[in-house]
């Protein structure tokens, strides 16, 4: 039996539509085609920026999965949250790079596996959280070596003029972070939570 030769000469949906993407509009002006695409793209901006600012809060934080309450109780005792200075680091602050994309690609991430863990269950009670503390500690501290503690630094910038106005015990620790030996996280695991015993 004979192939039709019309048949051939079609393009399939992929050529359809690759045609239509690349062949000018007959009812659509440049100019309409355009100013689509800037609402389309303000839309998919502002709608990012808002979602950013809404899960960004320690309210969300500590509220959103009820298994982030014990974290939440110990930060709100911590030195990132009440200071002589008044200056409070917020979950976001310190979980959350400051940067796009990776703040975007990172909050997803955690999103994602937050919410899942949050199904399973895995965290739900205070006793199961605690019996994971110290696998979640160490996620958490591995991810603040592989990034220098960045966001650590984010508010805690120093530099050898700093260090040496510093106690005589710590300008060696400080040192060796500004030599690249080792980071924030290396001295500072209980800053914000209470550190599990390793």
């Amino acid at each position: 039996m004979a192939e039709d030769p019309t048949r051939r000469s079609q393009p399939g949906f992929i050529g359809r539509l690759w045609r239509r993407l690349t062949t000018p509009s007959a009812t659509w002006s440049v100019l309409a085609l355009v100013i689509v695409g800037v609402l389309i793209g303000a839309g998919g901006v502002i709608g990012t920026q808002v979602m950013v600012a809404r899960t960004g809060t320690n309210e969300f934080c500590s509220t959103a999965c009820h298994s982030m309450q014990w974290v939440a109780k110990e930060y709100q005792q911590s030195i990132h949250y009440a200071n002589p200075t008044g200056v409070r680091a917020g979950c976001h602050d310190c979980h959350i790079p400051h940067s796009y994309p990776q703040l975007l690609w990172v909050k997803a991430k955690a999103g994602f596996h937050d919410a899942v863990a949050e199904m399973r269950g895995v965290i739900s009670t205070e006793e199961k959280f605690k019996k994971e503390r110290l696998r979640l500690a160490k996620n958490v501290w591995a991810e603040f070596k592989e990034t220098n503690s960045a966001n650590c630094q984010h508010c805690h910038a120093f530099n050898a003029e700093v260090i040496a106005k510093q106690k005589d015990f710590v300008q060696p620790l400080h040192q060796s972070v500004l030599d690249k030996q080792a980071t924030c996280v290396d001295c500072h695991k209980g800053i914000a939570h209470t550190a599990p015993e390793e």
